[in-house]
């Protein structure tokens, strides 16, 4: 009678179900980095956190005093929350009244008021400020926990399935690809250094006719 062999322990099911588990944990993150990452590789063609408006308001006749007085006058009626960063006038008629993110074009003889600046894109502003780590110290930790997470679901979903479909079949080859993507990306680019060569000179740098 054969001995029977001791049972073999089940490495790939376990795998599996911390690929399961970490993969949904990881939902919500790759939500904000995916999203936030397309709207901000299109950064020359919008801005990614920001919506531009323009509004005209009639204040009803002529705004009378000095610029500051003019300026709280304009604010209070309009019902502008904050500060303004500089008040000025362009022309005699034309007062300026600059907050961060917003201008007041006040005519002072008609009191008529054009509004632009920008407000925040919905869920947009707070995804990029994530993504580009512009937050405290304690995101580095979640977005180094994301990352390594990341890494996990990548190397052990290369396991995950045996045989032909998996690392030493058409799992490899897909994996090959992937991987053979951005390296010819690269070098059929030139890479970084080309891309510095195609910008010029470092900003401060001198030119090459300017180089002593």
């Amino acid at each position: 009678m054969a001995e029977a062999r001791p049972p073999r322990f089940p490495w790939r099911a376990w795998l599996r179900a911390m690929h399961r588990d970490l993969g949904n944990a990881a939902v919500g993150l790759t939500f904000v980095y995916a999203l936030s990452g397309l709207a901000v590789n299109h950064i020359s063609d919008w801005e990614p956190s920001f919506t531009s408006y323009q509004e005209t308001r009639d204040l009803g006749g002529a705004i009378a005093g000095t610029d500051d007085e003019a300026a709280r006058a304009v604010i209070a009626r309009l019902g502008v929350a904050g500060e303004p960063r500089d008040v000025y006038r362009a022309a005699p008629d034309d007062l300026q009244i600059v907050f961060d993110r917003r201008t007041l074009h006040v005519n002072t003889a008609t009191g008529r008021v054009v509004d632009e600046g920008q407000k925040p894109r919905l869920f947009l502003r707070a995804a990029n400020w994530l993504h580009l780590n512009r937050g405290k110290r304690a995101w580095t930790y979640v977005a180094d926990a994301y990352a390594a997470g990341l890494l996990f679901l990548a190397i052990s979903g290369i396991f995950l399935n045996p045989g032909r479909k998996g690392l030493w079949g058409r799992g490899g080859v897909l994996v090959l690809l992937g991987a053979g993507l951005p390296i010819a990306y690269v070098v059929l680019s030139g890479g970084p250094d080309r891309s510095r060569r195609d910008d010029g000179p470092a900003r401060g740098a001198p030119a090459a006719s300017e180089a002593p």
